[in-house]
C-alpha cells in the first residue's frame, strides 16, 4: 500500500513538473504581452504590425531581424510609425512620404537607408542629412519629402493622421513593439532574442 502511494505521488510530481514546463514556455499576459485597452480591429491593420520610429536606435536594430521574424511567423508585417514627439513626427513624414508613393511599406533595404540617414550623428551637417535622404528616394524614382507637391503632401498627411490616431488609441509610448490581430501588444523588452519575440507573435496569432 505504501509503495502504491509513493508511486502515485511520483506520478503527480511528474505531472506537475510537466505542467510547469508547459506554462513557462507559453507567453504570459502582463510579462511578454498585454491586451490593448482599446481594440484596433476597425483600422484593419495587418495581422502583425511593427510599431517603430526612424529616430529609434533599437528600432534600427529590430529592422535587421524583421526578415527572420517574418519567416518564423509566416506573416508579412505591416509598419506603423509613431508620432509621440516632434522628432518622431518629422521622421513619420519621411516614412509616409515613401509609403504614399509606393502604396506599400518600404522594403528592407530602403528602410535601412532611411534609418541610416535619419540617425546620422551630430557631426553631420543638415545639408548632408538632406542629401542622404534625397538620394534614398531618388535612386528608387521617388520624390523626396523636400520636393512634394501640394496634392502629394495632402495624401501623405492623411497617412500621418491615421498613424497618429492609431498611436493614441493604442497608447503606444515606447518602441519598437508589435501589434498582433489589432488586440495584443508584444512587450519586446521581456524577450531575450528575436526567436522569443517570434514565438510570442505566433502564440498571439493563435489567440481569438
Amino acid at each position: 500500500m505504501l509503495n502504491r502511494i509513493k508511486h502515485i505521488s511520483l506520478l503527480l510530481l511528474a505531472a506537475l513538473a510537466l505542467t510547469a514546463c508547459s506554462d513557462n514556455n507559453q507567453p504570459t499576459e502582463g510579462v511578454q504581452y498585454k491586451t490593448l485597452a482599446k481594440s484596433l480591429t476597425s483600422y484593419q491593420l495587418p495581422e502583425v504590425t511593427e510599431v517603430f520610429s526612424l529616430t529609434c536606435g533599437h528600432c534600427r536594430t529590430m529592422e535587421s531581424v524583421i526578415p527572420q521574424l517574418q519567416e518564423q511567423t509566416g506573416k508579412t508585417f505591416g509598419k506603423l510609425h509613431v508620432t509621440f514627439n516632434d522628432s518622431a513626427q518629422i521622421s513619420a513624414f519621411i516614412f509616409y512620404t515613401a509609403v504614399m508613393q509606393l502604396n506599400d511599406i518600404p522594403d528592407h533595404d530602403f528602410m535601412n537607408e532611411l534609418f541610416a540617414a535619419v540617425q546620422m550623428g551630430p557631426e553631420v551637417s543638415g545639408v548632408e542629412k538632406q542629401q542622404a535622404l534625397e538620394a534614398a528616394f531618388e535612386k528608387r524614382g521617388l520624390v523626396s519629402p523636400y520636393q512634394l507637391e501640394k496634392a502629394q503632401q495632402e495624401k501623405m498627411f492623411e497617412l500621418f493622421q491615421n498613424a497618429d490616431e492609431i498611436s493614441q488609441v493604442a497608447q503606444i509610448n515606447s518602441v519598437p513593439t508589435f501589434i498582433v490581430n489589432g488586440k495584443y501588444q508584444v512587450i519586446t523588452s521581456a524577450h531575450q532574442n528575436a526567436e522569443e519575440i517570434g514565438n510570442t507573435i505566433k502564440f498571439l496569432l493563435s489567440k481569438p
